[in-house]
């Protein structure tokens, strides 16, 4: 195993940024990254067909650092900007950073560190969200105590109990594997599907305490909104990655079968505590396949050990009576606040 020091040649970096109208915070992103402890980095910036100054400002930011490599494209979403930044990377390793969010100086250092140490294909570090006012939230993932090395089983199990990190951005992989398989275009939770079908190659991934990687919790996005009439399309992707996790857990983690299903119903919860009341009917194909589901599956409900109580209550109920529970789940919410 070679080691950093032993290189003769330090290893190239590739960070890809896909860009699509954030000249407003885009500076900041860009900045984090041309701050980085370890040097030897390609910055990749994908814009992808920016209406505002985004793409000038990408410009800009390749005559001051030479680093920096922009590319422009047709608007057509995050995941076919970050394919064209695997198609042009040259470097060894790849990493990713959205670009309203920002990272830590020694977060690249310490994550190449560990993969040559270690001689892995993935290592991850921790990651905080911080609100539009400044405000530091609640974590979304707990971060470890200290570094932690899983299996493939192991992490796929986290993931399955809603505890792991499928972000790419919080990550720095092999570009083998990327250049291998590609993120799945025409979808919102497309970093979860890359990494299920690719963690049965990855023996194992280092988990870091430390969390250089700040996610900028902001609406707008593509996944969060302050309108309950609004229905984003990722509620109806996580389902779809559900059934297509259950199928690589028959057959890569046979043993994970029982939190496989756990996670496939859990994923149906949030779609249905989501879905507009208008329409939750039966002219709905998706939202009746949903509830069918939770039919067939009754005696997992009651049965699996991973769901809480206050979450078989929920799905015994909504496999029932879907439309009525959420009348009187909506009317609860407001007679709380």
């Amino acid at each position: 195993m070679i080691t950093m020091e032993q290189r003769q040649e330090p290893v190239l970096l590739s960070i890809i940024v896909p860009i699509y109208n954030v000249v407003e915070w885009l500076p900041r992103c860009v900045n984090s990254i041309r701050r980085q402890t370890y040097r030897n980095i390609e910055i990749i910036l994908v814009d992808d067909g920016s209406t505002d100054n985004s793409g000038a400002m990408a410009e800009k930011f390749a005559m001051e650092d030479r680093r920096v490599r922009v590319f422009h494209k047709e608007n057509g979403g995050v995941s076919t900007a970050r394919n064209l930044g695997i198609e042009k990377a040259r470097g060894e390793y790849i990493g990713f950073v959205d670009s309203d969010d920002y990272i830590e100086p020694q977060m690249y250092e310490r994550l190449l560190a560990v993969a040559l140490q270690e001689n892995l294909l993935m290592v991850q570090v921790s990651r905080d969200e911080i609100d539009e006012q400044g405000n530091r939230m609640e974590d979304v993932c707990i971060p470890p105590e200290k570094p932690e090395l899983w299996e493939s089983d192991t992490f796929m199990r986290e993931l399955l109990l809603h505890r792991g990190d499928c972000s790419f951005c919080t990550k720095l992989t092999h570009a083998s594997l990327l250049k291998a398989e590609r993120f799945p275009e025409g979808e919102l939770n497309e970093d979860f599907r890359l990494l299920v079908n690719l963690l049965p190659k990855i023996p194992a991934v280092a988990i870091l305490p430390e969390q250089d990687y700040h996610v900028f919790y902001r609406y707008g996005s593509n996944t969060r909104t302050r309108d309950e009439n609004v229905f984003p399309r990722v509620f109806t992707d996580i389902v779809c990655n559900a059934d297509r996790v259950e199928e690589i857990v028959a057959k890569e983690y046979p043993a994970l079968q029982e939190e496989a299903v756990r996670f496939a119903l859990y994923q149906r919860l949030d779609y249905l505590l989501h879905i507009p009341v208008s329409m939750m009917t039966r002219d709905n194909d998706f939202y009746v396949k949903v509830c069918s589901y939770l039919k067939k599956h009754r005696r997992d409900i009651r049965k699996n050990a991973y769901l809480t109580k206050k979450n078989r209550q929920y799905l015994l109920l909504l496999s029932y009576a879907p439309a009525f529970v959420r009348k009187v789940h909506k009317t609860i919410k407001k007679w709380s606040k």
